[in-house]
């Protein structure tokens, strides 16, 4: 008698042809797809030109000189106070509380007249503000 025990190979399973038969399955769906585009519906995109588009009104563009004076809208202003400057701000504000103020100030404007102008904006009730800059290859064409 024979009393040891047997050891019982585990079954395995072999992967390899079932991995060759997914890939062929794979192949098959790869070449049997077609790829085309959707060309029912003919469409004519229309064309706009951006500098037409551009909402004009909504912008207020206000020029400070080197020296510190003001310009709304290309009219010069003599006082250079913040009340005068709210007042001409208001007046210009088409669009009311919609209006975009574009502060286009010289390079070697004073400080104190950027604030100036974003004081009087504020007390306008304008409170969307940004700054005009240009490139630098457009600045060194200029000099």
């Amino acid at each position: 008698m024979n009393f040891r025990p047997r050891h019982r190979d585990e079954p395995e399973i072999n992967l390899i042809p079932f991995i060759d038969v997914l890939l062929v399955v794979l192949i098959f769906l790869m070449l049997s797809t077609t790829y085309s585009k959707f060309t029912e519906l003919q469409l004519t995109l229309p064309v706009a030109d951006a500098e037409q588009q551009r909402d004009r009104p909504k912008e207020i563009i206000v020029a400070v000189a080197a020296d510190g004076h003001y310009a709304v809208n290309r009219n010069a202003m003599e006082d250079r106070s913040v009340s005068a400057l709210a007042q001409a701000l208001g007046t210009a504000a088409s669009a009311g509380k919609d209006s975009v103020v574009i502060i286009s100030a010289d390079a070697t404007a004073p400080h104190q007249s950027v604030v100036t102008v974003m004081e009087a904006a504020r007390r306008a009730g304008l409170s969307q503000i940004t700054f005009a800059t240009q490139s630098s290859t457009a600045a060194g064409k200029a000099k």
